[in-house]
């Protein structure tokens, strides 16, 4: 082995040396911070609303697919400009290219990682993530009929029962506090039940839950006039609601981006004989592509970005790392809105971001290539 292929050996190991650290730490950091959220509702359900750690823990685990779909990509972009960043910041590149090492044999090794990342990212988008999710949904799906108050928020019109609408100001434990309960009906008032305090009684068999409710009232038809009612004081009100069948397991459906690149081709196949505009399952399945070699793009971009600025500081790399996804997050959901509207077609709309980013990666290369 010549003298030359030894050191570039060396620089190698050095370059994805100084980039792993940086990459594997942005990694952990970003999924803690974007999986916060599930982590305390993970905890508010075992702790307040009696679902069993085991299906809480496996219902956690199948969201952290998608929460990796962004944290890479944002780690891969913290690293690079981390590691690049200090190296230019302390004249190490320049230190290379002087000894006669050009700048593409010094990038080479970083580029085919992106690419490595970029296609390990296509069976994390294409099955792994939809799969879970949609696993995911079926289990809370599952635990909704099992423990009915995790589906309630404090706060929130609750639309997941049959022909009622349950509003509830705070549970503790198995305890609701301030219901109200109301019953539209199509060309009629609406019937409203109000309580201080209730328990919800499951009854899975019978894809309903009974709600057992203490001192309030609650609006009952009249006999002789069905349209009017009168107010019924109670101190005890028991109330069944049906779930809706879209509780029901065995009656859940796929969601456009819970199918594998091979299922949304079929659909889109099956519609496009039946003349049905398929734009939103052929936008779903250029993102799971596009988001994937995001990560190509992102190194093509970050390193002369870096190299560029001469930026050591990690918070500075970091947050640079954070506004350069947020704008190529943002370009994306601007071509898919176009795209949407029948300005563009689907795959320009999604690729949009990934082409601008490339082009200025290639722009800025150049530039530096040539100094």
């Amino acid at each position: 082995m010549c003298p030359y292929q030894n050191f570039m050996k060396i620089i190698t190991r050095y370059m994805l040396k100084e980039l792993g650290g940086p990459f594997l730490g942005a990694l952990f950091v970003s999924t803690i911070i974007l999986a916060a959220g599930n982590i305390i509702q993970t905890v508010d359900m075992v702790m307040n609303k009696g679902v069993e750690a085991i299906q809480v823990v496996k219902i956690f685990f199948l969201f952290l697919p998608y929460v990796l779909i962004f944290t890479i990509p944002i780690s891969v972009l913290s690293a690079v400009l981390l590691g690049f960043g200090r190296l230019s910041g302390d004249n190490e590149v320049t230190t290379l290219r002087t000894s006669g090492i050009n700048i593409h044999s010094i990038v080479l090794p970083v580029l085919i990682c992106g690419f490595i990342i970029s296609l390990i990212s296509v069976p994390l988008n294409d099955r792994i993530l939809p799969e879970s999710e949609f696993i995911a949904r079926k289990l809370l799906k599952k635990v909704g009929i099992k423990h009915p108050t995790a589906m309630l928020e404090p706060g929130v019109f609750v639309k997941g029962f049959k022909n009622y609408i349950i509003f509830i100001h705070g549970v503790k434990g198995e305890v609701l506090e301030n219901i109200r309960i109301y019953q539209p009906r199509k060309g009629k008032p609406t019937r409203t039940i109000e309580a201080k305090t209730g328990e919800i009684i499951s009854l899975p068999e019978e894809n309903s839950v009974k709600l057992w409710l203490r001192e309030g009232t609650a609006d009952e038809i009249a006999t002789d006039k069905p349209d009017e009612f009168y107010k019924l004081s109670f101190k005890d009100y028991y109330l069944t609601l049906n779930l809706e069948k879209t509780v029901d397991v065995r009656n859940i459906q796929k969601k456009a981006r819970e199918k594998s690149i091979k299922e949304l081709l079929t659909d889109i196949r099956s519609l496009s004989e039946n003349d049905i505009d398929a734009v939103p399952l052929r936008i779903e399945l250029h993102k799971k592509i596009a988001l994937a070699f995001s990560n190509l793009v992102f190194v093509l971009a970050a390193i002369p970005l870096a190299i560029t600025t001469h930026r050591r500081e990690k918070f500075v790399g970091f947050g640079l790392a954070i506004v350069l996804f947020l704008i190529y997050w943002g370009i994306m959901l601007g071509g898919i809105a176009f795209a949407i509207r029948g300005i563009i077609h689907p795959w320009l709309g999604v690729w949009l971001a990934d082409i601008l980013l490339f082009t200025m990666g290639v722009v800025l290369f150049y530039r530096i290539a040539k100094k």
